[in-house]
């Protein structure tokens, strides 16, 4: 899908940003076009070929009807993997957090969370279980126009209840 310069997106695993500029650059002596996007969250600036926004993770903010599905999916139970070596859960979750998905995002915070009330995470684990959360309350507070402290306590709440 297209971006217009002002655009909010998400970029695959670096969070939020706003499309800049559409210009273009130099690469092995020919030009490609490319969508400049600066991340809200630490002012960096990153250069995504149009051409390839898609397959490297480049997409809109979710919508109203995403959003109910994000909730769903963290009220949901949680995933029980077959082998439980902190090191093959840590490896299915960040392949998971790759995707860029917001739904799959949502299944890792959910897991990691529920896990945590299980058993003490790895610290890959609570380092994941934060870079998960971060992603999924600045895609909620963006998409839903609310501050993300609203969005923390919502999710605290959604989970201090089935605990």
């Amino acid at each position: 899908m297209p971006f217009s310069v002002g655009d909010m997106a998400v970029y695959q695993g670096q969070g939020i940003g706003q499309i800049t500029d559409i210009g273009h650059m130099k690469v092995g002596g020919s030009s490609i076009e490319v969508y400049t996007l600066r991340l809200v969250e630490t002012g960096t600036t990153i250069r995504i070929p149009t051409h390839k926004a898609g397959s490297v993770g480049l997409r809109q903010i979710i919508d109203e009807q995403q959003v109910r599905n994000v909730y769903e999916i963290l009220r949901a139970a949680a995933e029980k993997l077959e082998d439980k070596t902190w090191n093959r859960r840590y490896r299915h979750y960040r392949e998971k957090l790759r995707t860029g998905s917001v739904c799959e995002v949502a299944c890792v915070l959910r897991d990691l969370y529920r896990l945590k009330g299980d058993k003490e995470l790895s610290y890959g684990e609570r380092q994941m279980l934060d870079e998960a959360r971060n992603l999924l309350v600045k895609e909620l507070s963006f998409a839903t126009r609310r501050d993300e402290t609203e969005i923390v306590q919502e999710l605290e709440d959604l989970f201090a209840r089935e605990c």
